[in-house]
C-alpha cells in the first residue's frame, strides 16, 4: 500500500503544481511528514487521508490506491 499511497499522492501534487512545503502547509502537516509518505518510510493517518482527499476532491479509496478514476 506504502507505494500506491506515495504514488497517488505525487500524482496529485503534480496535477497541481504543488511542492512539499506548499501541500504541507495546506493540509496542516509539516514538509518532513510529506517527504517521509512520499518515500514510503510512513504512511499518512486517517485524519491526514481525509484532509488529502478533501483538499485534492478526490475519495480516500483513490488516495489509497483502492478506486481509479
Amino acid at each position: 500500500m506504502k507505494i500506491i499511497v506515495a504514488d497517488r499522492i505525487r500524482e496529485l501534487m503534480k496535477t497541481e503544481a504543488l511542492n512539499q512545503v506548499q501541500l504541507a502547509a495546506r493540509i496542516g502537516v509539516k514538509q518532513n511528514t510529506v517527504s517521509a509518505w512520499l518515500l514510503g518510510k510512513k504512511e499518512p493517518s486517517i485524519m491526514s487521508l481525509w484532509k488529502l482527499a478533501d483538499y485534492f476532491d478526490v475519495d480516500i479509496d483513490y488516495v489509497v490506491g483502492r478506486k481509479n478514476y
